[in-house]
């Protein structure tokens, strides 16, 4: 049988998947970055396509908006034979010194959700990348010369959240950015022994006010990103 929302069959997935949260940018990613690029499921909007990058065979799967929706995809993915997960995104900043289009190697996920507690019965757990993906991501940025952070990130049910100035109370615990999928993913991925990471691009910088980056340095930014994300997962092959 197949899985309920990613309508696909095992073997049309690659064991490698990017998990964008946005369908427009899984499929923007395979149109741009895979050769042979096939769409595979479109069931209910969540578009995923297989390719290959640099001849390696490679997926991507939107998961859409929180960790509800990323939990199921994910579940399901690994249900068709996917073995290396890597969330790519957006994020705001809460660290010192970040900048608009930053690129940050999330090493975990505080889980500031509620589905990571449904998942854990209420066991106190940190979702964690696995060190592999961490490494491989850390020494791509490397290669790239790409100006990286590495470090937590928290996982939050709101985007627009009503917390009084929640970046001064995780900047106090070294928490790099705020996003809203990888605690699910990380946890899901650990449950089921695979691998699974998060690389992020900071689109606004959060303090005073909230300033958002532009439309096409975002573009540019992401563009750089999914390289460095790419080769991020051929490393794991």
């Amino acid at each position: 049988m197949s899985p309920v929302h990613v309508r696909a069959e095992p073997g049309d997935f690659a064991e490698s998947v990017l998990l964008p949260g946005d369908p427009r940018r899984a499929q923007y990613i395979a149109e741009n970055f895979f050769d042979d690029a096939k769409l595979v499921t479109e069931e209910r909007g969540m578009l995923g396509y297989t390719g290959t990058y640099k001849g390696e065979p490679v997926s991507v799967q939107a998961t859409g908006m929180g960790c509800p929706s990323a939990s199921i995809v994910t579940e399901e993915l690994i249900q068709l034979g996917a073995k290396n997960l890597l969330r790519v995104g957006t994020c705001g900043s809460y660290g010192d010194g970040m900048q608009l289009g930053d690129l940050v190697i999330a090493t975990a996920a505080a889980p500031q959700d509620a589905t990571v507690s449904s998942l854990t019965q209420g066991t106190p757990y940190a979702p964690a990348a696995h060190f592999d993906v961490v490494h491989a991501a850390h020494h791509a940025a490397e290669e790239a010369g790409r100006r990286m952070l590495m470090g937590p990130v928290v996982t939050s049910d709101l985007f627009y959240d009503p917390t009084e100035d929640p970046r001064a109370k995780w900047n106090r615990l070294g928490v790099l950015a705020v996003e809203m999928e990888a605690a699910a993913i990380f946890t899901i991925a650990s449950m089921h022994g695979v691998r699974a990471g998060c690389v992020l691009t900071v689109s606004d910088t959060i303090g005073e006010e909230v300033v958002r980056i532009s439309d096409e340095e975002l573009k540019n930014a992401v563009d750089n990103m999914m390289g460095l994300a790419l080769d991020t997962l051929n490393a794991l092959n």
